[in-house]
């Protein structure tokens, strides 16, 4: 029996979405940029809808718009002809995905959008196509070779490519950054890099305050009671002005006999790394590994004498920073 060599096969199905990606970069033109621009100014929110496979590349859109900023949401094309088109309102957006434009299924969304003024983005590939006549803005694929000839595959890669441009290009458009992006995606090892440091720091009564002339009997009570192994010094003033450690204590010992009558300032190492409460956690643990201590002095950048938190390897570990 001849075995089937699927490697070329596999081999053949990419090469033809490669050509289909070249035609789509290609052919893209100033529709982009209005469509990239109404989106960016939508009060609402932006519908996408689709038969078939081009109804699972607009969900999959959707998520991917939500994820960034824009808030999207996905349209059965079957259910919106059984009352789901009550959902769609005069200051959304919809953005209809169809190879061939003609699906019976998107005539009655097509009619409703243009009935109510509803703004209608197609992504198509007949001009011919009543989705095409019909939108307001036309992004047009070129017509690709589907995989065997009649499976959508070429189609579908190029409707998610231009899915995924969109998105990307509104999430720039809105100056959507590290920060915003953390915030609609708090779980997971995505959302654990993109902790910030005041996310994660220790405020208020669990930072070991001292002031720089206790004695160290009392101070060592305090690193004591905290249990983080560190003690925060700071002046009259509130200003940071050292930190001690557990382990600088231990080696003080070891050479003098005198360390519970010993001013804090005196064993205090001056200026401690601090880090600003905005930096990624993963900044925090990177800054940690490279001049090897356990503990950080957090500021806010308008003032950088004053700590205002403390973060220790252990908030790190904890949170999964790696």
């Amino acid at each position: 029996m001849k075995k089937i060599n699927y490697i070329k096969t596999a081999k053949e199905v990419i090469n033809l979405e490669i050509k289909a990606l070249e035609k789509l970069k290609k052919s893209i033109n100033n529709s982009f940029n209005l469509a990239v621009e109404k989106i960016t100014r939508c009060q609402s929110k932006i519908i996408l809808s689709g038969v078939g496979k081009s109804g699972l590349i607009a969900n999959k859109i959707a998520a991917t718009m939500s994820s960034v900023g824009s808030p999207s949401f996905y349209l059965s094309a079957n259910d919106s002809s059984h009352g789901d088109l009550g959902s769609i309102t005069r200051k959304d957006i919809l953005i209809l995905i169809s190879y061939s434009g003609k699906s019976n299924e998107l005539k009655n969304i097509i009619q409703y959008a243009n009935r109510n003024k509803i703004l209608l983005i197609g992504i198509v590939s007949k001009k011919d196509s009543l989705l095409y006549k019909a939108s307001d803005i036309k992004l047009l694929i070129p017509q690709v070779i589907e995989s065997a000839g009649i499976v959508p595959t070429s189609s579908t890669t190029s409707q998610l490519a231009l899915g995924d441009a969109l998105a990307i290009a509104v999430m720039k458009k809105k100056k959507f950054g590290k920060l915003d992006f953390k915030k609609i995606h708090p779980a997971g090892s995505l959302g654990a890099q993109l902790k910030t440091v005041e996310d994660i720091m220790l405020t208020g009564d669990k930072i070991p305050f001292v002031d720089e002339n206790l004695e160290m009997t009392r101070a060592l009570k305090i690193l004591t009671q905290k249990k983080l192994g560190v003690l925060i010094i700071r002046n009259k003033k509130n200003q940071t002005k050292g930190i001690i450690t557990d382990g600088q204590i231990r080696r003080f010992n070891l050479k003098n006999r005198n360390l519970h009558s010993e001013l804090v300032k005196n064993i205090m190492t001056k200026n401690p790394i601090g880090i600003d409460k905005n930096s990624l956690a993963v900044k925090a643990l990177s800054l940690m590994n490279s001049n090897k201590i356990t503990s950080l002095c957090v500021y806010d950048k308008k003032n950088k004498k004053k700590t205002i938190g403390v973060v220790h390897i252990h908030n790190l570990l904890n949170y999964n920073i790696s």
